[in-house]
């Protein structure tokens, strides 16, 4: 009889440790358990730490309250300026309710993931090229609204959404480093036409202080000269005054008009010749009477007597 008592005794204590080994849940310090009992979901939801459920009749689901870092993939489309990019994005996320979270959408992780393609395809048919490239944290703050009303009945609050790349087509991106360098060009001209303002602006100035004093002239173009002769190079370069070259031209102005003067007057006295002089004879005439009398040739007359007497 005892030894029945003890047998069941031990029968049960092996039954009630089974069934508290069942029983006992341990939820970790980031997470929250949902107790369904019979299918029907508990009010209490329970804590970090040691709890306890019924094993045949309890189960426990828990919920990760960690924010959760979740990649977009890579969404394709046109921006309103009609440009082809790939824009993908990061999503951080966590759960404020669990309940909510188990009960009012199946997966909430692929229901976040979801709605995040379509809200960043929606985002970029919205947007011109400039303010996706530029103006980032504008359409971050737009995505970020997109995917938290929806996600605020699941029970997960949208922490932060923030665009990771912009991808073009190559030949858009050529187009904008042709676009790029043109501005470049274009403000490098302004600088050196300012440049080239202010520099002739000082320049008037120097010579207008230097009119006052022509010496100071002469002493510049010295300095000039030995700044190039410093260098040892093999030609020197000595500019001429333009006083000098203005002192020259004066002087042959004088020249020229006497030379014109002087063919003006031969021309008068060829034009004032006699007409008793006669006709001008030809330079053909005059050379043929110059020339020297050429020897005589016999004629066939006189020759026929010497060949008769050598007959």
């Amino acid at each position: 009889m005892l030894g029945a008592i003890v047998t069941v005794v031990v029968i049960l204590a092996c039954i009630g440790v089974v069934c508290a080994m069942a029983a006992a849940r341990v939820v970790k310090q980031y997470e929250r358990g949902v107790v369904f009992r019979l299918g029907r979901l508990r009010s209490d939801v329970r804590g970090p730490g040691f709890t306890m459920i019924a094993p045949a009749f309890d189960r426990l689901r828990k919920v990760n309250m960690q924010i959760v870092t979740m990649p977009v993939p890579a969404q394709e489309g046109i921006t309103r300026d009609n440009v082809t990019v790939r824009v993908d994005a990061v999503v951080y996320f966590k759960v404020v309710d669990p309940a909510e979270a188990i009960i009012a959408v199946e997966d909430y992780r692929f229901a976040v993931s979801q709605m995040a393609q379509t809200s960043l395809r929606s985002i970029i048919g919205k947007s011109d090229l400039d303010d996706l490239l530029s103006n980032r944290e504008k359409l971050n703050q737009g995505l970020e609204l997109m995917i938290d009303s929806p996600a605020v009945g699941w029970g997960v609050h949208i922490d932060r959404v923030e665009i990771k790349d912009v991808s073009l087509p190559e030949t858009m991106k050529r187009s904008m480093a042709r676009q790029a360098e043109a501005d470049r060009e274009r403000r490098a001209r302004v600088i050196n036409a300012d440049a080239e303002l202010q520099a002739s602006k000082k320049l008037a100035a120097a010579a207008e202080q230097m009119s006052a004093t022509p010496s100071a002239l002469q002493l510049r173009l010295l300095q000039t000269v030995m700044a190039v002769a410093a260098e040892k190079n093999s030609t020197l370069v000595l500019p001429i005054p333009v006083e000098l070259l203005r002192f020259l031209e004066r002087g042959q102005q004088p020249q020229e008009a006497a030379r014109a003067d002087g063919g003006a007057k031969e021309q008068a006295g060829a034009a004032g010749q006699p007409e008793s002089a006669g006709p001008e004879i030809p330079p053909a005439i005059r050379e043929e009477a110059a020339a020297p009398a050429a020897p005589g040739v016999p004629t066939l007359t006189e020759r026929e007597p010497e060949r008769a007497v050598e007959r």
